[in-house]
C-alpha cells in the first residue's frame, strides 16, 4: 500500500516563527562578543607567556651574575689571606712599625697653615 503524503503530516511538527530582526542582531552581538573575548583571552595568554619567558631569562642572568660575584668573592678572599700572611711575616722585621711615631710638630713643621689677615675697607667702620 503506497504511502501518500498529505498536509496533515507536516502540521504535526511544531514550526517556530521566522527569526525576527531583533533576534538575529542579538545573535550577531553574541557572536561578536565571543570572538572579541576569544581574541582578548588569546592576547592575555600570549602576554603571560612572554612575561614568564622574560622572568626566566632575567633569572638566568641573575644566576650568572651571582656565580660571577661568588667567584670574585672567593678570589678576593684568597688575595686577602695572601696579603694578611705577607703582612704578618713583615711586621716583625718592619722598622717603621717598631719605632715610635714622630711628634706632631715635626709632621706639620713643613706646612704653613697660617694665612695673613686680609682687611677690607668694606668691613671697617
Amino acid at each position: 500500500m503506497p504511502h501518500s503524503s498529505d498536509s496533515s503530516d507536516s502540521s504535526s511538527f511544531s514550526q517556530s516563527p521566522p527569526p525576527s530582526k531583533q533576534d538575529s542582531s542579538d545573535d550577531m552581538r553574541k557572536v561578536q562578543r565571543r570572538e572579541k573575548n576569544r581574541i582578548a583571552a588569546q592576547k592575555s595568554r600570549l602576554r603571560q607567556t612572554q612575561k614568564a619567558d622574560t622572568l626566566h631569562l632575567e633569572s638566568e642572568d641573575l644566576e650568572r651574575q651571582n656565580a660571577a660575584l661568588r667567584r670574585e668573592i672567593k678570589q678576593l678572599t684568597e688575595e686577602m689571606k695572601h696579603f694578611t700572611s705577607m703582612l704578618s711575616s713583615h711586621e716583625p722585621l718592619c722598622s717603621i712599625l717598631t719605632s715610635p711615631p714622630p711628634p706632631p710638630e715635626v709632621i706639620f713643621a713643613t706646612h704653613s697653615f697660617h694665612q695673613p689677615h686680609i682687611s677690607s675697607p668694606r668691613f671697617q667702620h
